[in-house]
């Protein structure tokens, strides 16, 4: 989900790399879940984070539908999202005690927070939201540390690569006059990144190019 928003008002108006040190340490949220309740349908999935869900919660997509993860229509594409619950609308994954029961494999958008990244030229850089977290006293930290996300490499080309991916998508759904082929190629996207199940024995990253492949001769993505 890409926002439109002036940096300015909501950042320390500075842009970052993964090896940049950040003001965004929170004494592990120790106490607090703020950023766990409340959220609505914005915890947006990748497939990355579909991959580890299912793998390491041995269980299919449609059995994360069934109990964590819903579907809503983001910017005209069919996408995945945390379920928030309960009256206080709590992240499905969230104890008792207010901690996650999926640390190690929370999706990317938990791990980015309270960073935000911003696109351009085929590429991307991180920003901080000074705003968001209400944990204080804050600390320094290296981003990439933060992210906490093995291959960081590999996994910031393949956030920056779906991003863009989606981006085609939404400009080529939006010159389709056809509701019936829209829902048609929202549905096959939807199958080919998520619904069919990734082998937890082999590469993430090379599983994901090969259907994104497929899937950019599929919609007409030179």
């Amino acid at each position: 989900m890409e926002r439109e928003i002036d940096l300015k008002d909501i950042t320390d108006g500075k842009l970052y790399n993964s090896n940049d040190m950040v003001k965004a340490g929170c004494g592990d949220c120790e106490g607090c879940s703020d950023c766990c309740q409340g959220m609505g349908e914005s915890i947006l999935l990748d497939p990355n984070d579909i991959f580890r869900l299912t793998v390491n919660l041995e269980c299919s997509f449609d059995e994360l539908l069934q109990t964590c993860v819903e579907l809503h229509v983001v910017d005209g594409i069919i996408l995945p999202n945390l379920k928030m619950v309960g009256v206080s609308q709590r992240c499905a994954f969230l104890n008792e005690k207010g901690r996650c029961n999926i640390h190690t494999i929370r999706p990317g958008i938990c791990r980015l927070f309270p960073l935000g990244r911003c696109y351009d030229d085929g590429d991307f850089q991180y920003f901080l939201q000074i705003y968001e977290c209400r944990k204080e006293p804050k600390t320094k930290v290296k981003i990439k540390n933060w992210l906490d996300t093995p291959e960081l490499k590999k996994y910031e080309r393949f956030i920056s690569d779906w991003h863009y991916f989606q981006k085609d998508v939404q400009r080529i759904l939006r010159g389709i006059q056809n509701e019936v082929m829209v829902r048609k190629t929202n549905l096959y996207l939807l199958e080919q990144f998520f619904r069919e199940p990734y082998d937890g024995a082999q590469d993430f990253y090379e599983q994901f190019y090969d259907r994104l492949d497929m899937a950019k001769k599929h919609v007409g993505i030179g």
